[in-house]
């Protein structure tokens, strides 16, 4: 959930790493600091609390200097103070560190021993001090560095500063999101684009294992002691602003803030200082909870239909999925001590209270996810899990959609926990997935120009898409459907793999484009297959998958998007960002409305 931001510039850099650390805010932080070279020598300004309090601090000791490094922390090792904020030096470098270094205590048993004194509780330190004994041997910054990478376990992301060194920057990435800015005779690295966006639209993202020397003329990128190449991609970040700001429709802007508000989000359901989630108090036991009961209506309903495969997995609770328009009308038996999930982006949805409504009658707890607190089904739920979207204005749903299933996640998370399906270990490895979760949506939402290309020279022409996807990718593939037949007018349908063979299959031919959403998981084998008896009916295939998967599948589609890897759990999240860009550039290109699309309202208040 950290912010990093590392800069070479020409002029002072100080106001440029305050500026982009408010940027990157919505990630959660207790303590924040920069450091700069000040005539050779490393300068810090660190402050407990929020920027206000770092802000503060520099107003009354400025800190000159062209090159420097920021951040904002929430504590892992260490409680928040200022003398555990970062960046963390001693007299020959200062780092930046997020993610956790694993085996620090080895290393700090080893470094202590050779005579270094450790000045605060954080696992940072480790590589401070171990790049500063290297440095004591005589080793240059960048042999040094290529030596620590070798050393060092965990999953993180590092920037590190060297003194007497006004020329250069390193960082490194192991698990952890890390981008570099490309700009004319400054150069920048961060947490993610969205730090980099006042700077420069020029971007590249770090692989796992790479580490970068910057300096002022552009960046050099290694695996282990080999140079690698990465590409530059123009970067479309450019943060929640009000109204449409620079993006031609709400629904774009509202697609590229999901990086944001699922961070505004995950401050309220996760401490990434202890890797777990905390809801707030429930009115029920998850141990004696029966049966859940999920109901909402159009994307919400996907959003129900993802969950479900999480609180079987993850909680081992059974759930119904019912559409609230027919859950109200079917009245189906309900057992006592039940609860019942309504998923709406209003809050109003008239369908949906009815259903809760019922629900209410049948003895069961009402639990609501929604976007506005102050909603009439909010205000008829026991208890509220809000999504923190912010106003979403495009008819068609995006930023609500992943919103809800971050919240619908860690609720099955802190069921499984509750009711000791999960172990601490897998609430930790969760937990972590969704940390970085914000930083791989930056990612999948900066291919923009593909989704584009896709878009134009596939989707726009076809009469009929069809979506394909497996376990909880099924939904995603629904979802997808959805979004463009909502914007674009198209016909498309969202299928689980192993029912195309039962029916939809004699639809196949080279006019049918098949968008498949595939992340590499337990059941990738089974969409695979499903993947080559549509190629086999000579189905245009679009593969939506990370690296793995498009080694195995891309070259026998006619498109392809590489999406990072992640934890196959979040991945029905991730996954959800390309869908929305597939439909909203088909719709473009459809020259349809893409914000109030014909027929639809964003609030459904009428039966």
């Amino acid at each position: 959930m950290c912010g990093i931001i590392g800069i070479i510039g020409k002029a002072p850099v100080t106001p440029l790493l305050v500026d982009a650390l408010k940027r990157l805010e919505y990630r959660g932080y207790d303590s924040a600091g920069v450091a700069t070279l000040v005539n050779g020598h490393i300068e810090r300004r660190r402050a407990e609390g929020k920027l206000v309090n770092l802000e503060a601090r520099l107003a009354e000791k400025g800190l000159p200097g062209t090159i420097g490094i920021g951040h904002t922390r929430w504590a892992t090792h260490g409680k928040p103070s200022e003398r555990n904020a970062h960046p963390i030096a001693t007299d020959r470098v200062a780092i930046v560190h997020n993610g956790i270094i694993e085996n620090f205590q080895e290393l700090k048993d080893e470094l202590t021993a050779q005579g270094k004194r450790f000045e605060s509780d954080t696992d940072t330190e480790v590589v401070a001090q171990l790049l500063t004994s290297y440095l004591e041997q005589q080793m240059s910054p960048e042999a040094a560095m290529g030596k620590a990478m070798a050393r060092l376990r965990g999953a993180f992301a590092l920037v590190v500063l060297f003194s007497g060194r006004h020329d250069i920057l390193m960082g490194a990435r192991r698990g952890s999101s890390l981008a570099v800015g490309y700009g004319e005779g400054e150069m920048y690295i961060g947490t993610d684009a969205l730090a980099l966006a006042p700077f420069t639209k020029r971007v590249t993202y770090l692989e796992d294992e790479d580490w970068v020397v910057l300096n002022a003329q552009g960046a050099t990128i290694f695996q282990g002691t080999k140079e690698v190449k990465r590409e530059i991609r123009q970067s479309g970040i450019s943060g929640a602003m009000m109204g449409k700001g620079n993006h031609r429709h709400f629904m774009l802007k509202e697609i590229y803030e999901q990086p944001t508000v699922i961070g505004d989000t995950l401050q309220t359901y996760l401490d990434p200082a202890t890797r777990s989630v905390s809801l707030p108090a429930l009115p029920f036991d998850w141990n004696k909870v029966s049966r859940i009961t999920m109901t909402a209506c159009g994307t919400a309903y996907y959003a129900c239909m993802v969950a479900k495969y999480w609180f079987e997995s993850l909680a081992r609770l059974p759930v119904e999925t019912e559409v609230a328009s027919e859950l109200r009308y079917r009245e189906p038996p309900m057992t006592e001590g039940g609860v019942c999930i309504a998923v709406s982006q209003s809050g109003e949805t008239v369908d949906t209270l009815a259903a809760m409504r019922y629900a209410k009658s049948q003895k069961q707890t009402l639990l609501s996810v929604v976007n506005v607190p102050e909603s009439a089904i909010a205000r008829e739920s026991h208890v509220v899990l809000p999504t923190l979207a912010g106003p979403e204005i495009g008819v068609a749903s995006t930023k609500a959609f992943t919103t809800q299933l971050v919240v619908l996640l860690s609720a099955a998370i802190a069921a499984g926990r509750a009711r000791g399906t999960l172990t601490r270990e897998d609430e930790e490895r969760l937990a972590h997935a969704l940390i970085e979760l914000p930083s791989h949506i930056n990612e999948a939402v900066n291919m923009e120009a593909q989704y584009k290309r896709i878009a134009e020279e596939i989707l726009a022409e076809a009469r009929d898409v069809l979506y394909m996807g497996r376990g909880s990718s099924f939904p995603v593939a629904m979802e997808g459907a959805l979004k463009l037949k909502e914007i674009s007018y198209i016909h498309a349908e969202g299928y689980a793999g192993g029912e195309m063979k039962h029916g939809p299959i004699a639809l196949i031919d080279e006019n049918v484009p098949v968008v498949v959403v595939a992340p590499t998981d337990a059941i990738f084998d089974k969409i695979a297959s499903n993947f080559e008896q549509v190629k086999a009916r000579g189905g245009k295939l679009v593969l939506l998958s990370d690296k793995a998967g498009n080694a195995r599948l891309a070259s026998h589609a006619a498109a392809a998007i590489v999406l990072p890897t992640v934890d196959p759990v979040v991945a029905p999240i991730l996954y959800t960002v390309p869908v929305q860009l597939l439909a909203y550039h088909t719709a473009i290109a459809k020259g349809t409305d893409v914000d109030q699309p014909r027929n639809l309202a964003k609030s459904v208040t009428v039966e």
